[in-house]
């Protein structure tokens, strides 16, 4: 079974447990042009051994036969399953699922987000509740991930992170990948009060960040739980090995990845209220030294006890701080 990263802030709540237990699933589809994928997702969530589901689709402005087929699937599933379909804001696939989220009518209840072109494993959405019940009422589930080429045969896979997660991570890596992603009914009221973050490059990342940052949960389950599909056109694809690890190592030096830390950190002012007083001072060590060349920015990341998974791409990314590049 699943265990939480640390013991959480957050009081667990026996009654948040057992309604977790009836509740029913709401997953939330991020769709764009995904006519040639969407009938094998839309399949394994018919597979579930857990079919306490409904669907919400987020099409961000799809001109392919996206939309009829979500109309289909709906029609195909009937009163089992609500399908809700709306419109997205058009500005990517980050504000596309957390606009999603705090749509003024998203239903309460645990969410898992999908991609358009995975497959998700059966025991999933099981898994995930039995997951989200080892945390706390504000907790974030995530498993691992079977990569797989465009026919869906297997090339790879995930595996857990190395070192424990947490807000010190999350400021600086997402471990918590997104087409695994579910949310426990504390952690989406959550996000729902903090609303729609401007900017933030990754959606899985921000929520990694909110909810470990208020204390939360961060369950990492061992199963493989979804087929990644590697096409060519994904957002994000996998990254696998060394060579994988030393091209994260430099991406940390580059100019982009600083962008992203400081979007996410503005971000995360804005939502100050939500964390934890002792994730509050470690944002506010971090911030109160400039971003530009020298050893006291460094030292502001050491004292904010910032990591990433590997030893290589922590030293990257502390070589970037003394270079004022984050």
């Amino acid at each position: 079974m699943p265990t939480p990263s640390a013991p959480p802030s957050v009081s667990s709540d026996t009654s948040a447990r057992s309604a977790l237990r009836r509740a029913r699933f709401t997953i939330v589809l991020g769709a764009y042009n995904g006519e040639k994928w969407l009938a094998d997702q839309l399949a394994s969530y018919k597979a579930q051994t857990d079919t306490a589901w409904d669907l919400w689709v987020s099409d961000d402005g799809s001109t392919d036969a996206t939309r009829d087929i979500i109309r289909a699937f709906a029609a195909e599933v009937g009163p089992d399953h609500a399908v809700r379909l709306i419109r997205g804001p058009g500005q990517g696939f980050a504000t596309n699922f957390l606009s999603a989220l705090c749509h003024p009518e998203f239903p309460a209840g645990p969410v898992a987000l999908s991609d358009q072109d995975d497959v998700w494993h059966p025991g999933k959405l099981a898994h995930a509740r039995a997951g989200l019940g080892t945390g706390g009422p504000v907790t974030i589930y995530g498993g691992l991930l079977r990569m797989t080429d465009a026919g869906l045969q297997p090339i790879g896979r995930s595996h857990p992170p190395k070192r424990p997660p947490g807000f010190g991570n999350a400021l600086v890596q997402n471990v918590v990948s997104g087409n695994s992603l579910v949310l426990s009914p504390g952690a989406l009221a959550l996000v729902r009060r903090v609303g729609v973050p401007a900017g933030v490059p990754y959606h899985d990342w921000w929520l990694y960040q909110l909810v470990s940052g208020a204390g939360g949960s961060v369950v990492i389950d061992p199963r493989i739980v979804v087929d990644y599909r590697q096409h060519g056109q994904n957002t994000m694809g996998a990254h696998r090995g060394f060579a994988a690890t030393l091209e994260r190592a430099m991406q940390v030096l580059g100019r982009d990845y600083g962008s992203w830390i400081a979007t996410n950190i503005a971000a995360l002012q804005a939502a100050e209220n939500e964390l934890t007083r002792r994730n509050r001072a470690r944002l506010r060590a971090l911030t109160a030294v400039p971003v530009r060349p020298g050893l006291a920015r460094m030292r502001a990341f050491a004292r904010a006890g910032i990591y990433r998974q590997t030893r290589l791409t922590t030293l990257a990314l502390y070589i970037a701080a003394a270079l004022g590049r984050v």
